[in-house]
């Protein structure tokens, strides 16, 4: 088994296992159920905001404890001060050293949009999202069979949430692609291999409808890089490992965001194509 396949195995075993302790009826008792969702779409195309998801996670399967100490509430709040559109917050606890908490307390102390990045397999995991206080879920193409993918954007969708799809090729791309879908990501980072490349973005961006916010998600290191992947037609970067292998996430999120906007006002590349 790849790294894919172990972990959507662990989920449906995780999805059992949290379904008989905490029944759909609690989950739907929880003050953020009724909750209005904050748009990632509407946020993260925002002229005046950076466009950049901010992620948070401690650890991830190919390189292991990355900041095992940090704290989601206080790197949450930095994140957002340093200027980011969104958060992502890793919700995976066996693979990503991250939980429902984490998420909770981004939610407790923001108001942005905040994606809950996890394996999504159940409709389950998709009310645990809204009862934690999500705005946006990630399905990931590479883990979901299309007819099981449509079906869970569209009941997301009928709870308020909006849904990033995640693809890493261009056939995952055609055949997963939705209606229901609000943002599609290009992961630069192979799920099966977590080899990464950022040439995977650039020839997929113009496969992806304009009716999709379209984000370019991991391996993203340098600011250059967003103006290359802004040229090339992304509205959105999704960055958390170069954030968080900082001892201060929160800090190497305000240098990257303040040099990315200074190449920005200085034109360039944008406007020197």
């Amino acid at each position: 088994m790849n790294i894919l396949d172990r972990i959507i195995a662990r989920k449906h075993a995780e999805v059992a296992e949290k379904s008989s302790l905490v029944p759909v009826k609690l989950l739907e008792q929880s003050i953020y159920f009724d909750s209005k969702v904050v748009s990632m779409k509407s946020y993260v195309t925002n002229p005046d905001k950076s466009g950049i998801i901010s992620e948070f996670k401690r650890k991830s399967p190919s390189k292991g404890w990355i900041n095992g100490t940090a704290s989601a509430e206080s790197v949450s709040i930095g994140y957002m001060q340093a200027g980011a559109s969104a958060l992502s917050i890793l919700t995976d606890t066996d693979f990503f050293g991250g939980d429902n908490e984490d998420l909770k307390a981004a939610r407790k102390f923001n108001y942005c949009p905040i994606l809950r990045k996890d394996f999504i397999v159940d409709k389950y995991q998709i009310l645990e999202a809204k009862s934690i206080g999500a705005d946006c879920i990630l399905l990931i193409a590479a883990a979901l069979e299309p007819a099981k993918l449509r079906e869970l954007a569209s009941f997301a969708k009928s709870l308020g949430l909006e849904i990033l799809m995640e693809v890493h090729d261009g056939e995952e791309l055609e055949r997963s692609l939705c209606a229901d879908l609000d943002l599609v990501g290009v992961n630069n980072r192979n799920l099966k291999t977590f080899d990464v490349s950022l040439q995977t973005s650039l020839e997929l961006v113009n496969e992806i409808p304009s009716d999709f916010v379209k984000i370019s998600e991991s391996g993203i290191s340098d600011p250059a890089t967003l103006i290359t992947l802004k040229k090339a037609g992304f509205d959105g970067f999704l960055i958390g490992e170069n954030f968080m292998k900082s001892a201060r996430p929160e800090q190497a999120a305000y240098t990257f965001i303040k040099e990315y906007k200074k190449m920005l006002a200085n034109g360039t590349a944008l406007n020197k194509a």
